[in-house]
C-alpha cells in the first residue's frame, strides 16, 4: 500500500494588537484548534463551525498538555535590559537570540544613566593603554580597527553587568511564562531572609522585567504555576563533584565577561555564584607589568560596588561529552574571546586527564582536539587563516 506523500502546511503564529501588545486570545483560540486537531476527530482547520469554535476554552480542552502553548513562538525586541538579565534568559531554553554586538561601541554615560562617569573615565582610561600595550606587541598583526575593538573588549571588563543592552529574543508562550513565574519565585522567595546588594539590584531588575510583560498581555496565571526558583544561581558550586565521561559536569572561576560569552553555545548549561572575596580578571596583555596589574586591580576596586564584568564569579558548566567539543570548536579560535579560550583549553586538558584515568573510550576521540586551533580539528573547517602562531598555538595575549 503506497503511503500518503507528506504534507506540511504553514500556520498562523504571529498575534499582535494594533497597540503593540499580544492578542492572547487569539492565540489561545488557536492552540485550542491544535487541541482539538490532535484529539478530537473532527478536523478543526477545515471547520466552518465559527461560532463554536469561539466557545472552546482552551484550558479544558489541553488539561495537563501544555507543550500545545510551545506551537505559538513569540519575538521580543528587547532593549535597555541589564547585561546580567541577558545572561539569564540565555540560561532557559528554548530560545532564539540575537545581542548587539558590543566590540565596535564605546561607553558613555549620556547613552543610559546605569553607567557612571566613573566607569565611564576608567573605561576610557584602559583603553588608551591596551591600544598601545596592543599595538607594541602586534603591530603589523592586527590592523588598527583590530587593535581598536580588542583595546575595546579588554577595558569593558570594567563597565557594570548591569549595563543596558539590546537584544532580539524569541521563546515560547509556555516558556516565557514559566520564566517570569520562576522569576516572581525568586522575588518572593527573597521578602523574609536578607539580601545581598547584587541580590537587591538583581530582583529590582526583574521585578521591572515582569512588569513589562505583563503590560504585554503575554503572561497568562494560568500557566503560571510552577514552584521552580531560577536555576541559573547556584549554591556552594566548589563543594560540588565534578566528573567527565558522556556527560560533565565542572566548576571554575571565571568573569562576568566569560560567563556571558559561554552562554553562545547551546547544549550547555550554566549557574554562577557570587565569591565572597571579591577577585577580578587580569588582561594577559598587562599581566607581565607590575605597576599596570596594581593600577587595574586598584580601578578595579573603585568600581567593585557596580559588579565590574571582570569581576570573578563561580561558574558550573554541564552538558554532553559533543555539546562540549562544539564549545571547543566556538571557543579555542582566534576570534573567541581570549578568557575563555583559556579557560576551554584548561577544561579540555582536565576532560582528558580524567577519560584516560577512567579508561574510557572517548579518550581516544579527545586527542583529535589537543593539537591547538580549531583549525587544526579533523571535522573542523575554518575559512578564516590565524595571521600568527601564538594563535595556532592558543598563547596569544590578546
Amino acid at each position: 500500500m503506497k503511503q500518503a506523500k507528506i504534507k506540511i502546511e504553514l500556520l498562523p503564529n504571529f498575534f499582535l494588537n494594533a497597540n503593540g501588545t499580544f492578542n492572547k486570545e487569539e492565540a489561545l483560540k488557536f492552540i485550542s484548534k491544535l487541541a482539538h486537531d490532535c484529539y478530537l476527530k473532527e478536523d478543526f482547520f477545515k471547520s466552518k463551525k465559527e461560532v463554536f469554535e469561539n466557545k472552546i476554552d482552551c484550558f479544558d480542552t489541553i488539561k495537563n498538555d501544555y507543550s500545545l502553548y510551545d506551537h505559538v513562538v513569540i519575538s521580543f525586541r528587547l532593549q535597555n535590559i541589564p547585561k546580567i538579565l541577558g545572561m539569564l534568559l540565555k540560561n532557559e531554553y528554548p530560545y532564539i537570540v540575537n545581542e548587539k554586538l558590543e566590540h565596535y561601541t564605546s561607553i558613555s554615560v549620556n547613552e543610559n544613566a546605569m553607567i557612571t562617569k566613573k566607569e565611564e573615565k576608567l573605561y576610557n582610561k584602559w583603553v588608551k593603554i591596551f591600544k598601545m600595550r596592543i599595538q607594541k606587541q602586534y603591530e603589523g598583526v592586527y590592523s588598527e580597527t583590530q587593535i581598536q575593538k580588542l583595546a575595546q573588549e579588554n577595558a569593558r571588563y570594567l563597565v557594570t553587568v548591569f549595563m543596558p543592552t539590546q537584544m532580539i529574543y524569541t521563546t515560547t508562550l509556555r516558556r516565557i511564562n514559566e520564566f517570569a513565574c520562576c522569576m516572581l519565585n525568586y522575588m518572593e522567595g527573597s521578602i523574609n531572609r536578607s539580601l545581598s546588594d547584587f541580590e537587591e539590584k538583581f530582583i529590582n531588575v526583574i521585578k521591572e522585567f515582569c512588569t513589562e510583560l505583563f503590560a504585554l498581555n503575554v503572561l497568562d496565571p494560568r500557566l503560571m504555576t510552577h514552584k521552580e526558583q531560577i536555576s541559573f544561581f547556584g549554591k556552594d558550586l566548589k563543594k560540588e563533584e565534578e566528573f567527565f565521561g558522556e556527560s560533565y559536569s565542572t566548576f571554575y572561576k571565571g568573569s562576568f565577561a566569560q560567563l556571558a560569552n559561554v552562554q553562545k553555545i547551546h547544549g550547555l548549561h550554566y549557574q554562577m555564584e557570587i565569591v565572597k572575596n571579591k577577585e577580578y580578571f587580569i588582561p594577559p596583555i598587562i599581566e607581565e607589568d607590575s605597576a599596570l596589574v596594581q593600577a587595574w586591580l586598584e580601578d578595579m576596586q573603585i568600581l567593585k560596588h557596580v559588579y565590574p564584568q571582570g569581576e570573578k564569579i563561580w561558574i558550573k558548566e554541564t552538558g554532553t561529552y559533543n555539546a562540549f567539543i562544539l564549545k571547543c570548536q566556538e571557543g579555542l579560535c582566534t576570534s573567541a574571546q581570549l578568557e575563555m579560550m583559556q579557560q576551554t583549553k584548561r577544561t579540555l586538558l582536565k576532560y582528558k586527564r580524567a577519560l584516560e584515568k577512567g579508561n574510557s573510550v572517548l579518550a581516544w576521540d579527545i586527542e583529535k582536539y589537543l593539537r591547538g586551533a580549531r583549525c587544526t580539528f579533523p571535522d573542523t573547517v575554518c575559512f578564516s587563516k590565524c595571521p600568527f602562531e601564538e594563535e595556532k598555538k592558543l598563547t596569544r595575549k590578546v
